[in-house]
C-alpha cells in the first residue's frame, strides 16, 4: 500500500504533551535494558521518552506505517546520536516484523481507538501477544471518554471497561489503571 498520498489517521498528532510524563514513567513496567515496542509511534515522541528509560542496554522498536513520521524520528535519532531506537515501517494491521517473544513491553499511546475504528484491534492485539515475552506487558494510553478537544470525538474514544474487555480476551490480565492527566489514562496488562 502506498502511503505517500494518504497518511494514517491521527498522523502527526501526539498526546505526549497532554500527559504527566513523570506519572507515566513511574507507572510503566519498564527499566534499563528493557526491549519495548512503541506501536503506531508517529514521529516518535514516546519512543524518545522510552529511550531514556531503557538506556544503552535497551532497545525501542518505533513502529508506524507513516513514513514521514519515521523520517522525522530518524532525523532526531541522528541529531542526538541515539543508538537504542530502531524504526520500522510496518502496518500493524498486518504482521509486525519483530521476532516473536522478544519484547518486554508494548506501548500503544492513544492509538487503540484508531485500530478499533478500523476493525483491526483484535488482529493487532493478537500479534502483540506473540511479540511479548511471557510475563511481558501491554501499556495502553487512551483518551478518557469525555467530550474533547483535545482528542478524537467522544463516540470513537474507548472507556476503561471497553479497553479491558478488548485486551483481556487476548490472554492479558489487567494490572492497573492510572490517571495520567486531565484527558488521558494508562492501563497496564500482563501477558499470561
Amino acid at each position: 500500500m502506498d502511503n505517500t498520498e494518504k497518511n494514517p489517521k491521527g498522523a502527526g498528532k501526539s498526546s505526549f504533551e497532554l500527559i504527566d510524563s513523570d506519572k507515566l514513567k513511574s507507572t510503566l513496567p519498564i527499566k534499563s535494558g528493557s526491549v519495548a515496542i512503541d506501536l503506531a509511534c508517529g514521529k516518535g515522541i514516546y519512543s524518545m521518552f522510552l529511550s531514556k528509560i531503557v538506556g544503552e542496554t535497551g532497545l525501542i522498536y518505533a513502529v508506524d506505517l507513516w513514513k514521514e513520521g519515521l523520517l522525522l524520528l530518524e532525523e532526531q535519532i541522528e541529531k542526538e546520536s541515539i543508538t537504542n531506537i530502531k524504526t520500522l515501517l510496518n502496518d500493524a494491521g498486518k504482521k509486525i516484523e519483530i521476532d516473536d517473544y522478544s519484547s518486554d513491553i508494548c506501548l500503544m499511546a492513544t492509538v487503540l481507538h484508531d485500530f478499533e475504528e478500523a476493525g483491526q484491534a483484535d488482529i493487532v492485539l493478537k500479534d502483540i501477544k506473540t511479540l511479548l515475552k511471557p510475563g511481558g506487558y501491554l501499556a495502553v494510553v487512551e483518551f478518557k471518554k469525555i467530550e474533547g478537544p483535545p482528542g478524537p470525538p467522544v463516540h470513537i474514544r474507548l472507556s476503561e471497561a471497553e479497553v479491558e474487555k478488548m485486551v483481556t480476551r487476548h490472554g492479558f490480565v489487567k494490572k492497573e489503571t492510572v490517571d495520567i492527566g486531565e484527558y488521558n489514562y494508562l492501563m497496564t496488562f500482563l501477558s499470561t
